[in-house]
């Protein structure tokens, strides 16, 4: 059914937990319209499964996501037996709305798009060695819709700072941003994912649903309107000449010549 993610279920104590994979590690795990419309599959499916309590986001391999598979982004052919459900935009709604609990578990690197999954999930572990970033300020772009999920944990002027400078950053300096709830050493990373998700089988199912169902409320009252229209300046921004430019650098390992248009 999936080409670009895996599908498992595991019992805990109290229930059963979704664990969705990123299965694409040739590319680091790279997200693209093919894994966006996936996820949302995924996410529905463990939605509606019965006693799952939580789901686990991860990574193939060593990485759990690089960012935006840009190739695919501006046009790439992806092959897929599913109907389109809906894009990135639509990803980021449907996880920051789940009724239940989803955990990023970060390693390895998360940046742009991929950060922006750890943002939009509930609860966030990485290893220690876990390295996180918005670059997308070096390729000519900015990281739109991410920054509305971001910006509902990090303080502006950390947020504007990590947007306009693109500088990676620690699992400590996330951690101390909220990015992520808690660094830990990596050999300890499966252990803390899944004592996380053993202790919330254990909650009341019913209260959980309810409480995120009106936590999402909550905290986004204009959501709805950021998130289209950030995706609409991001298409629009793939159309400038230093957006160009700045991909074309990148893939000919080069630094680029900005024009300001």
């Amino acid at each position: 059914m999936y080409h670009t993610i895996t599908y498992a279920l595991s019992e805990v104590d109290g229930g059963r937990v979704a664990t969705l994979t990123l299965n694409r590690p040739e590319r680091k795990n790279a997200i693209g319209p093919e894994m966006a419309n996936e996820l949302l599959y995924a996410l529905d499916n463990a939605t509606r499964e019965d006693q799952v309590r939580a789901i686990v986001l991860t990574g193939a391999g060593s990485n759990f996501c690089a960012g935006g598979d840009l190739g695919a982004m501006t046009g790439g052919v992806t092959i897929s037996t599913l109907p389109v459900r809906g894009d990135y935009a639509d990803l980021m709604l449907a996880m920051v709305r789940s009724t239940v609990p989803i955990i990023a578990r970060v390693e390895g690197v998360a940046m742009g798009g991929g950060l922006g999954l750890v943002a939009a999930s509930h609860f966030a572990l990485a290893a220690e060695t876990a390295v996180f970033a918005t670059p997308e300020i070096h390729r000519g772009l900015w990281p739109m819709m991410i920054s509305a999920v971001l910006a509902r944990t990090v303080a502006k002027r950390d947020l504007l700072e990590m947007m306009l400078l693109g500088a990676k950053m620690s699992a400590d300096e996330a951690a101390k941003l909220r990015i992520i709830n808690r660094a830990v050493p990596p050999e300890r990373l499966d252990d803390e994912v899944n004592a996380l998700a053993k202790s919330l089988a254990q909650k009341s199912p019913t209260a959980i649903a309810r409480g995120l169902a009106a936590w999402s409320k909550l905290g986004d009252m204009a959501l709805d309107q950021a998130l289209p229209m950030l995706r609409d300046e991001l298409f629009a921004l793939f159309a400038t000449d230093d957006a160009r430019e700045g991909l074309m650098a990148f893939m000919e390992k080069r630094s680029p010549r900005w024009t300001g248009r």
